[in-house]
């Protein structure tokens, strides 16, 4: 066992081993949603609580599914009708829950950092369920995990991010992941949107979507995060979309390529890819969707199920 973590909070502090490892235990665990009861004990008795203070479906549903599969009982806190409103902290929120004898706390806050202040101040186990732009590991772990799956390996590999960099917590662990198993990582879009400093985590910044398409194994897509743009980066999304987006003909590339396309939803149809593009036999966005039970599932055991 290659895990001694109470949290998981960022791809950027694993280790090579501890990013295998997860991907390992999540081949096994992708079975168990094969079967005809989808449902295994090693977290019986265990209780996982969703505290999720932004809009989710992917990730919220997919937690509570692997825990469930786990055999865990999961509590979806509420956060509109919780003592927040009334000025609560996030930290006292946190300790009276945890007061309650829960397990884990799986935690997306709009705010950067704000998992890692409650994994500091509680003595149970917090999974960063996606923090403003800093981080979400279990998306980048179910890419990984995706492509590996579909590719056999992750070292060589071209991987093309391309969209909102500056914005995107899952831009930021991919690079962290792919990076750290010896793939190539490329981000392209327009210059107002990828951060200089991106080239410091070992990413490669390519300006034309054209360009990156002719060497990419695979293309990422992100969505334009309009509720975290602070200022207008771009003149038009008409404009985003004709030069940056996957329509039909840049579509034909990657299936001359042989390569895969892939999205962390939810997707802008019509502006990052064109809608009729999304399912064709060359995306693996709903196979990524399949995989992120397997992994959270996996990341689940590791963090409260397996003995550290």
């Amino acid at each position: 066992m290659r895990w001694r973590r109470k949290d998981l909070i960022g791809l950027e502090e694993l280790t090579t081993n501890e990013i295998e490892t997860v991907l390992d235990m999540a081949v096994s665990f992708k079975e168990i949603s094969t079967r005809r009861i989808k449902k295994i004990p090693p977290l019986r008795g265990k209780t996982v609580v969703n505290l999720f203070f932004e809009p989710s479906t992917r990730t919220k549903t997919s937690f509570e599914l692997a825990a469930k599969r786990l055999s865990a009982d999961v509590l979806n806190f509420d956060v509109s009708t919780s003592s927040i409103s009334k000025g609560e902290t996030i930290t006292d929120t946190a300790k009276n829950i945890e007061a309650m004898k829960v397990d884990c706390f799986i935690v997306r806050h709009s705010i950067a950092g704000a998992p890692k202040v409650i994994a500091e101040n509680v003595s149970l186990s917090v999974i960063n369920a996606g923090d403003g732009s800093h981080e979400h590991p279990t998306q980048a772990l179910l890419d990984l995990f995706t492509v590996r799956e579909r590719l056999g390996r992750i070292e060589g590999v071209n991987i093309a991010i391309i969209g909102d960099i500056l914005h995107s917590r899952v831009a930021r662990s991919n690079i962290w992941g792919f990076t750290k198993l010896g793939a190539n990582v490329y981000v392209c879009g327009p210059p107002t949107i990828i951060p200089s400093e991106i080239e410091k985590m070992g990413a490669k910044i390519v300006y034309r979507i054209d360009d990156v398409l002719k060497y990419a194994d695979v293309v990422y897509l992100l969505r334009l995060q309009k509720e975290r743009q602070k200022e207008n980066y771009l003149t038009s999304l008409k404009e985003y979309s004709n030069y940056y987006s996957i329509d039909e003909e840049r579509y034909k590339k990657i299936v001359k390529n042989k390569a895969f396309l892939m999205h962390p939803g939810p997707i802008n149809r019509g502006v990052e890819i064109k809608s009729d593009i999304v399912e064709k036999e060359r995306s693996l966005i709903l196979e990524q969707v399949t995989n992120g039970i397997a992994v959270r599932m996996a990341v689940l055991y590791l963090t409260i199920g397996a003995k550290r």
